[in-house]
């Protein structure tokens, strides 16, 4: 009898052992990893089940132990973040680059984009594409064209300023335009520098009645508060902004409005560089404590957010460009591109402009007291304007934020759960949670000690599906 009671107990002893060896069916689990989530921080040896394109459970490595019949990704001394997304993207401002940057994004890290402008049958070419392969490409959020005045900048006269906008004389010009960019599936709108205030105001108008957001410049015929109380959802490059924290911005705005009645008949492109030479250092030379402060407070109270693009400031400024280590890195692009920009990379001259350098330093020096005030941030570069490489750009914009006063993980923020609170899409991405799309990046190094490590990248997780370092790197060398 007590050898059967014996045998017994070990039978239920090893039962009991496996009972606790757990297996998830259709599904693969990622083990002992440090989750760095942008709100709730780090946490330390966690197991993130992904099933199908969810994350389906997380829980204490050492609390549950794993069946070896479970597909199991070995985390220890790694790091779990979400998804990059990179805010300010131009897929047609360089076209015969654009069928190269998907990859570029995701060999990145970047799983989401937000196109800025261009024209929408070509920009949705690639939304539609993305949507009917969210395994391998990034999502891709789309303003369609630029919404411009009378003398539109982007219109297409030369390589400089491809035609990424559309012209608009009247508001019923502008709500017409506007009608067809919605029928077309635009995720937001993007007012830029030469719209009338009637016109802004009609275009923040149609935006609220469609649900969308208005991202943009402010406009030269405007002020920056007047611009976010009408609805200016998001600033793009801190743009005209110093323009209205001068303690002459009243006289700098009037100004403005007669120099764009355009009497010298310049294209918009001109136009618009003209009046920003002769005002930009005017306004930052004589910036205002008083208004700085009243500006930010608005911009902060009505939640217009901001996308200051400050590694693009600096390269323009700096011509890092210029570097034999940046040039290298055109090696990712197709022979035709990485041509075309080698070549016009020689026709710059070396000679560094002060005036630049002095904008982009203040713009950094923006960013601590915004944020200081609860003026929010995403990060965005412009890619692939100025040379910047798609995709690499994001993380360095990414470091920029942190240098300019926002902590790593508030940097890991703006490229993460910021731009999807944005879209209102925050219970879906941008964040380590169960339920939400497993859009997840795998580092080896840890960058809330060095946010440079967020390059460090060893998988890409993309709607569930996961990417390892050596497809990303096919990503890098087709060419």
């Amino acid at each position: 009898m007590k050898k059967l009671i014996s045998i017994t107990l070990i039978f239920i002893f090893f039962i009991s052992c496996d009972d606790n060896l757990i297996y998830y069916e259709d599904s693969y689990c990622i083990e002992n990893i440090s989750i760095i989530d942008p709100n709730d921080g780090l946490k330390e040896n966690q197991t993130v089940i992904i099933k199908s394109n969810k994350i389906y459970k997380i829980f204490d490595s050492s609390k549950i132990k794993l069946s070896k019949k479970n597909k199991i990704y070995n985390g220890k001394n790694k790091f779990l973040i979400p998804g990059l997304w990179d805010a300010h993207v131009h897929f047609a401002f360089e076209e015969s680059l654009a069928e190269s940057m998907s990859d570029l994004f995701l060999a990145f890290g970047i799983t989401s984009v937000r196109d800025t402008g261009g024209e929408i049958d070509f920009v949705n070419k690639f939304k539609y594409e993305s949507e009917n392969n969210p395994n391998t490409h990034p999502r891709i959020m789309v303003a369609g064209p630029l919404i411009d005045g009378k003398y539109n900048v982007y219109d297409g006269s030369n390589d400089q300023f491809p035609p990424l906008s559309i012209q608009t004389m009247t508001e019923k010009d502008l709500l017409k335009e506007v009608s067809s960019l919605i029928k077309n599936n635009v995720d937001f709108l993007k007012a830029y520098e030469m719209l009338t205030p009637n016109q802004f105001k009609a275009l923040a108008n149609i935006a609220k009645g469609n649900n969308l957001k208005l991202t943009g410049h402010v406009p030269l015929s405007m002020d920056v508060i007047s611009a976010s109380n009408i609805g200016l959802n998001s600033m793009e490059h801190f743009r005209n902004f110093e323009l209205s924290v001068s303690k002459n911005s009243v006289e700098l705005l009037n100004k403005r409005k007669r120099l764009l009645k355009n009497s010298k008949k310049f294209s918009g492109g001109k136009l618009r560089s003209s009046i920003h030479s002769l005002q930009r250092m005017n306004a930052i030379n004589n910036i205002d404590s008083v208004k700085l402060n009243k500006v930010i407070n608005v911009l902060a109270k009505n939640q217009t957010w901001q996308i200051p693009t400050l590694f693009l400031y600096r390269t323009f400024a700096n011509k890092t460009f210029k570097l034999k280590s940046w040039i290298e890195n055109f090696n990712f692009f197709p022979s035709e591109v990485r041509e075309k920009w080698i070549d016009k990379i020689s026709k710059i001259d070396d000679k560094l402009n002060k005036d630049r350098q002095a904008y982009s330093n203040w713009a950094i020096g923006i960013v601590s007291l915004m944020n200081k005030k609860g003026v929010k941030f995403m990060a965005g570069t412009d890619a692939p304007i100025f040379f910047l490489i798609p995709g690499l750009s994001l993380h360095d914009e990414i470091a920029m934020l942190s240098e300019g006063g926002l902590s790593n993980l508030e940097a890991i923020k703006s490229a993460t759960y910021n731009p999807s609170k944005y879209f209102g899409m925050e219970n879906e991405l941008g964040s380590i949670k169960v339920g939400q799309i497993a859009d997840l990046l795998i580092l080896s190094k840890n960058p809330l000690l060095n946010i440079s490590n967020t390059k460090e990248i060893e998988a890409v997780i993309k709607n569930g599906n996961l990417l390892n370092r050596k497809y990303l790197d096919s990503l890098l060398n087709k060419y």
